[in-house]
């Protein structure tokens, strides 16, 4: 009765296709081996599973259960199960069956194969239909869930603390009113992974800390738990982390940079309140008192003054009057981030947290910005990998490595120092108590048997108990980038004559462009942001066509690219292996490995997801992509966002040792000092290079910005 059970299919699973019902009809009507709801799910449960999806797999077993009382089994009868042995009527001689075979010309079948109706046989064609159908629905419903599910999925980041009960009370009732923030004994994990493991960090107010550390050990990643409050941070200690662009709206920049000042917004609002109530003709006699109250209450907070506060902190940051009343969806995510900085240093919190601030900024906004904050009032705490901003700006230095953290008085050029005297004196403490111990270790081995000197040997071996454990120096391994080896080639290599560009008519960017680069050509590109010099990188690459002029290069040049917005270009969703494999096919598995290990990433790292990976490791990810094509000239378009300081030195390093040419824009000074031999800068719709190289530009910036003070 395997058309009842059929039915019973129908019905639970309406929307399978005819070919699977024909299909499992067929099975159930050759059941003489399913005695069991086990056994018919073995059958025809996987089937099912395809078909309506795996997470229905109970009503599946469910149903099973229910086919088995009516199926017809061996004996013919509904709903009963015989499990034991077969009994025969008489004996089977095997050897006269077998002789009777070989004469007859028909085969005799076997007893103990009983040959099935060829009406109850599963049709083959039908079989195979099913299946295709099946697996074409499976494709289509893998794509739609891949739709449905988050582009990526991450380990999200974690924090614990030890805070006592004391503590806890003296915050709740507000009892302690000190600014200084002391966050003791805090791990910090993302994942599985653990970062910071039992540190304490203490922060005094209106010092100025920087955070340092190699790429991906979790500096972002504490300034999010701090900022979160995941880590206890004094309630009445305000605190800002300017990490998201300003939404893009109607608000100009200016007022989106008055807005955060909420004391100023709700005095003006009530002020403005109490003037139309008056202008109504309200009775109330207390109103002139109450505009009497408010009028004070601005005048103390010098709220008259906040607007030329305002507009001075977006000057410094690059805003011209024109772009200060503009609206903020019309800027670029680069831009809008620069007004998030403005917004957290007019509003100055207890506590401000600035990660890569000078990532988004041309150099006449980073001098202004060192500057700037070298009379911050508060307590700032900055992740940042310019090593000059790092010379200047900090009081303090808390550096991050072997999941602990060290404080360090001084700015970076003086932790530097400090550590690498410290590291002397630890490996020398190691290395004599190393040699100590194994002197009294020789005294004891010699001895440990002569009785007279037992209570003596005693005595060493509990002194050796108690001498404190001393570890050797972890140094941090350097970091070394390798560029592909380039053939040299003919000149002209790349060049450009007499080049003007326009977006629109009478809309030039710049024009008179006379650049030439050779294979050993080391030039630098500066300017403000917005002068060009993208699209001059552009017109080098031959992605833009200039207006005017001849661009001409060398047909054997092949040009690594890499630009400011690399990380935009990587697929989140594959680790690095699988990003190269896609990019540059046909080589083996070690050969990705090697390139990757070749820049910083090997090991596990190599394997893991890009979204997972700091912007550090990303950056080298990308520079290894770019790599893999062999390239014999670099344009290099802001290489050092995101990564180390240890990562920029190996980078200056690399680019030097490179027998190909380079065409570099960043504002990191250092890189810059490193490896510039040429430096050419944009601005006033020209691109001219200055014969005293940074040292001239630098001192112009200056005189720049002391005039609009």
């Amino acid at each position: 009765m395997a058309e009842v059970a059929t039915q019973l299919l129908r019905e639970k699973f309406p929307n399978i296709d005819e070919e699977i019902f024909q299909y499992v009809e067929g099975v159930l009507n050759s059941s003489e081996d399913l005695h069991s709801g086990e056994d018919v799910y073995e059958a025809i449960g996987s089937l099912l599973e395809d078909a309506v999806g795996a997470e229905r797999e109970g009503e599946i077993r469910k149903l099973c259960d229910m086919f088995v009382p009516n199926l017809t089994l061996s004996n013919g009868t509904p709903g009963t199960t015989t499990t034991g042995n077969r009994i025969l009527d008489a004996p089977v001689q095997l050897s006269e069956m077998a002789a009777n075979m070989e004469q007859e010309e028909e085969v005799i079948k076997s007893v103990w194969s009983k040959e099935r109706d060829e009406a109850l046989k599963v049709d083959q064609r039908k079989l195979d239909k099913a299946e295709a159908k099946l697996k074409e629905k499976k494709e289509k419903r893998t794509v739609t869930d891949k739709k449905e599910q988050p582009a990526i999925i991450l380990d999200m980041a974690t924090a614990s603390q030890v805070v006592s009960k004391k503590e806890r009370v003296l915050d709740a009732k507000g009892g302690c009113n000190t600014k200084d923030i002391r966050i003791e004994s805090f791990d910090v994990a993302f994942g599985e992974r653990v970062l910071i493991q039992n540190a304490t960090v203490s922060l005094a107010f209106g010092r100025r800390y920087a955070l340092v550390g190699r790429n991906g050990l979790g500096k972002t990643t504490l300034l999010r738990m701090i900022s979160s409050r995941s880590l206890r941070i004094p309630s009445h200690v305000s605190v800002l982390h300017v990490e998201q662009e300003v939404t893009g709206d109607d608000t100009i920049a200016l007022e989106s940079v008055l807005e955060c000042d909420i004391q100023r917004n709700t005095l003006i609002q009530k002020e403005k309140e109490i003037q139309a109530r008056i202008a109504q003709g309200d009775p109330d006699e207390t109103l002139s008192s109450q505009l009497s109250e408010v009028y004070a209450e601005l005048q103390a907070i010098e709220a008259d003054k906040a607007p030329a506060k305002a507009s001075v902190i977006l000057s410094g940051l690059g805003f011209n009057p024109e772009m200060q009343t503009r609206k903020t969806r019309e800027f670029s995510g680069g831009w809008r981030m620069r007004i998030a900085l403005a917004r957290a240093l007019f509003s100055q919190p207890d506590l401000l947290l600035l990660d890569e601030p000078t990532n988004m900024l041309d150099m006449k906004a980073i001098i202004w910005l060192e500057n700037y904050l070298m009379g911050w009032p508060t307590t700032l705490l900055v992740v940042s990998h310019d090593r000059h901003f790092l010379d200047i700006v900090p009081t303090d230095v808390l550096h991050l490595h072997t999941q602990t953290i060290d404080t360090y008085k001084g700015n970076y050029e003086n932790f530097i120092n400090t550590k690498n005297e410290r590291q002397k004196n630890q490996q020398r403490e190691y290395e004599a108590q190393a040699q100590f111990r194994a002197h009294v270790q020789e005294f004891i081995d010699k001895f440990r048997y002569n009785a007279k000197r037992a209570s003596l040997v005693q005595s060493k071996i509990k002194m050796l108990e108690k001498l404190p454990e001393l570890k050797p120096v972890e140094k941090e391994t350097g970091v070394v980038l390798r560029f592909p080896e380039a053939e040299k080639l003919n000149t002209p290599i790349l060049q450009l004559d007499e080049v003007q560009f326009e977006y629109k008519k009478d809309t030039v960017i710049f024009s008179g462009v006379n650049l030439s680069a050779a294979m050993n050509s080391r030039i630098c590109i500066v300017g403000e942001n917005g002068t060009g010099k993208t699209t001059l990188l552009k017109i080098l690459l031959g992605e833009l066509s200039p207006t005017k002029g001849h661009r001409v290069c060398n047909r054997s040049l092949r040009i690594g690219y890499f630009t400011q917005h690399h990380v935009d270009q990587l697929d989140m969703r594959v680790c690095p292996v699988e990003l190269l494999q896609n990019k540059y096919t046909g080589k083996n598995i070690e050969e990705y490995r090697r390139q990757l290990g070749s820049f910083g990433i090997s090991g596990d790292l190599a394997l893991q997801q890009l979204a997972s990976l700091s912007g550090g490791q990303k950056s080298r990810v990308a520079f290894s992509l770019m790599c893999m094509g062999n390239p014999n000239f670099f344009i290099l378009d802001e290489p050092t966002n995101h990564l180390d300081i240890e990562t920029i030195e190996a980078l200056g390093e690399a680019i030097q040792k490179f027998k190909g040419g380079v065409v570099l824009v960043s504002h990191d000074e250092r890189l810059i000092r490193m490896v510039c031999t040429e430096l050419w800068v944009c601005g006033d719709k020209k691109v001219r290079c200055m014969e005293g190289g940074f040292d001239e530009y630098r001192t112009l910036v200056e005189k720049e910005i002391q005039a609009t003070l």
